[in-house]
């Protein structure tokens, strides 16, 4: 049984994601960028092993990512696995033995976090339109 494709779905959402990820940046929220920045590469990968016909359930992008059989680059497995480093110490005060998230993260931080966001994005879409082909449809 296949399911149905919800790839556009999935990579609309972290697209805005993205957005979001961006606007934080600019107002130097710069945990909140490295939170989002993990949406997206989470969205992103879910939404290619959904194109895959394949659902995982969880919030480790890396290991998504190596759910869905597809070759995988070291660079892209690196940036998966910085930004799997940054879903729980953005969010909660209590992972720190003081201060809250918005005191350990900087703008180095936020723009590691772009970028691998933006290099899991690119290795997503070229992947989706290889697995839809030159039509852009399933195959």
């Amino acid at each position: 049984m296949s399911l149905v494709s919800r790839f556009e779905d999935w990579v609309r959402q972290a697209e805005r994601n993205l957005k979001s990820a961006v606007a934080n940046y600019n107002a130097e929220l710069y945990e909140e960028t490295c939170y989002e920045a993990h949406q997206v590469a989470g969205k992103v990968v879910k939404g290619l092993l959904n194109l895959l016909n394949r659902e995982r359930r969880g919030h480790s992008a890396s290991f998504l990512a190596l759910e869905s059989g597809l070759e995988l680059p070291d660079d892209v497995l690196n940036c998966l696995k910085y930004l799997d480093r940054h879903y729980i110490p953005t969010k909660y005060p209590d992972v720190y033995d003081e201060g809250a998230p918005c005191d350990y993260y900087t703008r180095e931080d936020a723009d590691k976090c772009l970028e691998c966001a933006r290099e899991v994005m690119g290795w997503v879409m070229e992947n989706a339109q290889r697995i839809r082909g030159p039509t852009g449809s399933l195959p």
